[in-house]
């Protein structure tokens, strides 16, 4: 999604819509797979015929129901929240613990809700993250200075618990060891009975490597990390260039009204 179907604002270009439409019609299987929360997606794409591939690969929704969560040990995920309010003392960071049921915060200042929102369609402000009791699917650390320099590195100690993963300029995502996109979307592939060589995936960012090795149709977003680009087979135009509907409309040979 962000950094690949998404342009720099944010937005889905109008031409996405009557693509899905044409993909859906020829039993095509779309699945938006992000680091957003479910309902966020399901908030974006307004429909329930799609499989959502949310938090990273720890939740999968089908036809709009669960079809399969893993989530992160409870005890791991309120370290987590414990090592990073030991960081703030010299890091501009904050947290979200992202629930089966809902998103949740303790930060309340305008400038951290305002990088949070976008993600999360249910949000609940708490006094202390580590009273929540909720499947936790991730946790996610917004850094505002650089996350590959900040966050990532004072979260890495955890790499022998969870799965920590820089998956964007500010954001780092710790989850369970075996949560990964490409691990959900190998499951995806196995429910439908097909296999890489009929997967097409997109990706700009290191959360979507896993996503990019489970798919022989692998394209790195022209402007994504360099890692992303060299381990994927193609190259797309930017998510600003509309790239991913440009090109599933020229491999597929589809006529979409606007481009």
């Amino acid at each position: 999604m962000d950094g690949s179907l998404l342009d720099g604002a944010k937005r889905v270009h109008p031409t996405f819509w009557p693509l899905l439409d044409a993909l859906l019609a020829r039993g095509v299987t779309v699945a938006p797979a992000s680091g957003r929360a479910y309902p966020t997606l399901r908030r974006t794409m307004g429909r329930d015929d799609l499989v959502y591939i949310a938090e990273n690969g720890a939740h999968v929704v089908r036809d709009g129901v669960a079809v399969a969560v893993d989530g992160l040990d409870l005890a791991v995920a309120r370290d987590v929240v414990r090592r990073v309010r030991g960081a703030a003392a010299t890091l501009d960071v904050g947290v979200v613990l992202c629930g089966e049921r809902s998103a949740y915060v303790e930060r309340t200042d305008d400038a951290f809700l305002a990088q949070c929102t976008p993600y999360y369609a249910l949000l609940e402000t708490v006094d202390d993250l580590t009273a929540v009791q909720d499947t936790v699917l991730k946790v996610a650390v917004h850094d505002f200075g650089d996350a590959e320099a900040g966050a990532g590195p004072a979260l890495a100690s955890f790499g022998d618990v969870a799965r920590v993963l820089v998956s964007g300029e500010h954001w780092v995502d710790v989850m369970s060891p075996t949560a990964d996109k490409g691990t959900a979307l190998r499951a995806v592939q196995a429910a439908l009975g097909v296999g890489p060589e009929h997967t097409m995936a997109f990706g700009d960012y290191l959360n979507d490597v896993g996503m990019l090795a489970a798919a022989d149709w692998s394209f790195a977003m022209a402007n994504g990390h360099p890692d992303v680009r060299a381990g994927a087979r193609f190259l797309a135009p930017s998510n600003d260039e509309n790239g991913v509907v440009r090109t599933i409309a020229s491999v597929l040979r589809l006529d979409v009204p606007g481009l």
